[in-house]
């Protein structure tokens, strides 16, 4: 099951960068994640994670129902990413915010890029 916030706002008629919503959705996401996990189902939480904090809180979580955890990391340039994101914006669609090059920079500073350490925490990545 994958679980992004970015659609299921779109589709509850929120605003994708207003925070109020998107922590409590994603809060309950990560819950559900946990139970989905504790059954037995694979579980892809594509949202957030942005400090190492945030990572090692739901891995212990995870472990501590016995699931195994994966963090999949693609590094990318602002540059990059900006190059990405002004594609996306002009296709627009269902469940995509407008994202302009000022805020990817603003998050580049506040984002905690996991280091070698950070990622051997976590279970090697299995092939899908």
């Amino acid at each position: 099951m994958r679980l992004c916030p970015d659609e299921w706002l779109d589709r509850l008629g929120f605003d994708l960068h207003a925070p109020g919503p998107r922590d409590r959705l994603e809060g309950l996401f990560r819950e559900h994640a946990l139970d989905l996990a504790r059954l037995g189902q694979t579980v892809i939480l594509e949202f957030g994670f942005w400090s190492r904090a945030e990572r090692d809180e739901l891995r212990l979580r995870a472990r501590q129902v016995g699931v195994a955890v994966e963090l999949r990391y693609l590094g990318a340039s602002v540059d990059e990413l900006w190059e990405r994101l002004a594609i996306r914006n002009r296709s627009g669609g269902a469940g995509t915010a407008v994202v302009t090059r000022e805020m990817i920079e603003e998050w580049a500073t506040i984002f905690e890029t996991p280091d070698e350490g950070e990622l051997a925490l976590f279970d090697e990545p299995r092939l899908a």
